[in-house]
């Protein structure tokens, strides 16, 4: 199942709180992405319907193993898209920002090859 952009960010949302605490409900998402909680809880339900995450009788949410993929692959492009951007003399609040966006669009081969890019200049002596 392909998921949309806004889904990809609920799953990096959740996997960050969950690297912060054990334990993950949707108010926690709310909270940190600035939802409303009746728009968490649909898009929660999305995301457990698609198979990306699992939501305990008490509210805990996990994600799956198809969904930890997906946060994990998010959130590599977002953090290695910001260091680029501001290595490169963007401030860190536009870095940031444009990341977010990047992150969504870049297709794998583009992604991959600033990733070698990176790592091949990170060798080379200052």
């Amino acid at each position: 199942m392909r998921i949309q952009e806004s889904g990809e960010m609920y799953l990096e949302t959740i996997h960050v709180l969950l690297q912060e605490k054990k334990y993950v409900r949707s108010v926690d998402v709310a909270e940190h992405m600035g939802y409303s909680k009746p728009s968490i809880s649909r898009a929660m339900g999305l995301l457990k319907n698609g198979g990306f995450i699992e939501i305990a009788p008490d509210g805990a949410i996990t994600l799956t193993e198809t969904g930890l993929a997906v946060a994990e692959k998010i959130y590599e492009r977002h953090t290695l898209l910001t260091r680029l951007l501001i290595t490169l003399g963007v401030s860190e609040a536009t870095a940031l920002e444009d990341a977010c966006k990047l992150e969504h669009a870049i297709s794998d081969e583009s992604f991959e090859a600033i990733k070698k890019h990176i790592k091949a200049h990170e060798k080379e002596p200052v």
